[in-house]
C-alpha cells in the first residue's frame, strides 16, 4: 500500500480551512496550525504547536495568512518554520502578500537550502470550497511541478508566472481590478434601486453587454436576494490589498488614476463599522449613505 501524503497548513481561516478540509477529502494528512483553538482539528488536520514543529513534520508547507507581517513572522520568527524546516522542505504561500517580502523571504529561505514558492490564489470562498481555485505562482518551475499532486485537490488552474515574487505580483494586480469592480457595481447597485430599476434584470443586461464583470456576474445575483456570500475576504483586508498594489505600482513607477474611487469607497465602509465584515457589504456602507437603500428586499433576505 503507498504511503499515504501528508503536508502542513498554516491558516484555518475562511480561505486555508476550506483548502485544508480539500486536502484531507483527497486523502492527504494535514498537520494543521492556527492560532485559534480547535481550528486544526475542525477541518480534519492534526495539530501542530507551532510552526516550527509543524515544518519538522512534513516536507511540503502551504500557508494561507491575512499579509505579510504575520508571513514574515510564521516563516521567520524564533518558532517559525525556517526553524523546523529541513533542506529541500518546500514553502509555499497562499496568501496575498508583498512581493518584496516575499522576495525576501525566498532569500533566508534559500540559505538553508528550502525552496520558496509564492502562490497567490484568485476564486474566493467559493471556490475554494469546490477546489476550483486559481493559483498564480512563482519560484522554481521544477519545485513548482513538484507540487502538483498537492495543488490537484484545490485548484482548476495552475499558472508559473515566472520567478519568485512573480505569483503575488499577478495577485495583486488581480486584487486591485477586483476592488475597483466591487466598489464600482456596489455604487451603481445601489443608484440602480433608487431609481427604481428592476436589480435583476439590470444585473442581466450587464452581463449580456459591457458591464460585465466578476462581480456583476458571480456577487451580485446572490447579493440581490440577501446573500452576501459570507466568509469571503473582509473589506478591511481588501484595503489592505489596496495598499500593497499602490506600494507595487509606486516602485514601478506607473501612475495609478483608479484607486481613488475603491480606496474611498472601503474606507467608507471601514468607518461605518464593515471592516471585518465581507468585502461585498461594501454596497451597504454605500447604501447607507445613499440614504439606507439596501439592494436586496427584506422579503428576500437568506440570512437569520
Amino acid at each position: 500500500m503507498a504511503e499515504r501524503r501528508r503536508v502542513g497548513f498554516v491558516g484555518l481561516g475562511n480561505m486555508g480551512g476550506r483548502m485544508a478540509r480539500r486536502l484531507v477529502a483527497a486523502d492527504i494528512e494535514v498537520i494543521g496550525f492556527d492560532p485559534r483553538p480547535g481550528a486544526a482539528e475542525s477541518v480534519g488536520a492534526v495539530a501542530a504547536r507551532g510552526p516550527a514543529d509543524l515544518a519538522r513534520e512534513v516536507d511540503v508547507v502551504l500557508m494561507s495568512l491575512p499579509d505579510s507581517r504575520v508571513v514574515e513572522a510564521v516563516v521567520g520568527g524564533a518558532d517559525g518554520l525556517l526553524a523546523g524546516a529541513r533542506a529541500g522542505t518546500v514553502v509555499v504561500d497562499l496568501s496575498t502578500a508583498s512581493p518584496q517580502s516575499t522576495v525576501s523571504l525566498a532569500a533566508s529561505a534559500g540559505r538553508g537550502g528550502v525552496h520558496y514558492v509564492d502562490a497567490g490564489v484568485s476564486g474566493g470562498a467559493a471556490a475554494a470550497e469546490k477546489g476550483a481555485l486559481t493559483i498564480m505562482a512563482g519560484g522554481d518551475a521544477d519545485v513548482l511541478a513538484g507540487l502538483a499532486r498537492v495543488f490537484e485537490p484545490i485548484a482548476a488552474q495552475v499558472h508559473h508566472m515566472g520567478p519568485v515574487g512573480a505569483g503575488h505580483t499577478a495577485k495583486v494586480l488581480n486584487n486591485f481590478l477586483n476592488a475597483v469592480s466591487l466598489a464600482a457595481t456596489a455604487e451603481v447597485m445601489v443608484a440602480g434601486r433608487k431609481a427604481g430599476l428592476d436589480l435583476p434584470q439590470l444585473l442581466d443586461v450587464f452581463n449580456a453587454g459591457s458591464g460585465a464583470s466578476f462581480a456583476t456576474r458571480a456577487r451580485f445575483p446572490h447579493i440581490v436576494r440577501g446573500d452576501y456570500l459570507e466568509g469571503g475576504l473582509t473589506g478591511r483586508l481588501m484595503t489592505k490589498d489596496l495598499a500593497l498594489y499602490l506600494d507595487l505600482v509606486g516602485r514601478l513607477g506607473v501612475p495609478s488614476l483608479n484607486a481613488a474611487g475603491p480606496l474611498a469607497s472601503f474606507g467608507l465602509a471601514e468607518n461605518l463599522g464593515y471592516g471585518d465584515q465581507i468585502s461585498n457589504r461594501v454596497v451597504d456602507a454605500i447604501g447607507d449613505v445613499a440614504g439606507g437603500v439596501r439592494v436586496h428586499d427584506a422579503a428576500e433576505t437568506t440570512e437569520g
